[in-house]
């Protein structure tokens, strides 16, 4: 297959059992993107040699280098060599596919940090006893003006908590101090409602 420019549009050409053949990018499975980059690409090639530039100006050596990573994109996409043949120059120059690309080597997983259970129960025990003086405390002490009062502020008390509770469950530290936070809500509770009786 051989990459060409005609009359300001790229042609592919090949041989089949009719002979040379040229035909449209367009026609090929290359991608619409690619058919459209490489007929940009020869309506440039096409006024650059319109204008007799000199073979080694800047504006030759774009095209041409823009002509070998075309051709570079539809070896790549049609799984085989292509010849280039810059306009500019009328040099041939072959393009090979490339070669199946290695696959990267998966990086080794890291062993998990092992969970500080001695240190996070500690935390969730003096979280929990906290919370449970607080809860108590708040409640009794509201509990002798009305009970109505101590039970909502209690409803008010956990609802405030509850939503950093629920953030703080997954992360790594703050999980025993959410775990911690809950025991102790439900401590107090239990201990509210044995007062009671």
């Amino acid at each position: 297959m051989e990459l060409r420019v005609r009359d300001g549009r790229a042609v592919l050409a090949g041989e089949d059992e009719s002979g040379e053949r040229e035909v449209d990018p367009h026609s090929l499975p290359l991608g619409a993107d690619l058919a459209e980059a490489l007929h940009e690409w020869a309506k440039v090639a096409d006024a650059v040699v319109r204008t007799e530039t000199p073979a080694d100006g800047v504006a030759s050596a774009l095209v041409a280098r823009r002509g070998k990573q075309l051709a570079g994109r539809i070896a790549a996409a049609m799984n085989a060599p292509v010849r280039y043949t810059d306009p500019v120059s009328g040099e041939l120059v072959s393009v090979e596919a490339p070669e199946e690309p290695a696959k990267p080597a998966e990086p080794e997983a890291e062993e998990p940090e092992p969970t500080p259970w001695g240190t996070g129960l500690t935390v969730s025990v003096i979280t929990a006893a906290i919370v449970t003086v607080t809860v108590v405390s708040l409640s009794l002490g509201l509990g002798e003006t009305s009970r109505w009062l101590a039970l909502v502020a209690n409803v008010l008390v956990v609802g405030g908590l509850a939503p950093s509770v629920w953030l703080g469950r997954k992360v790594p530290v703050w999980r025993w101090v959410a775990y911690g936070v809950v025991t102790g809500v439900l401590v107090a509770w239990i201990a509210l409602i044995l007062t009671l009786l």
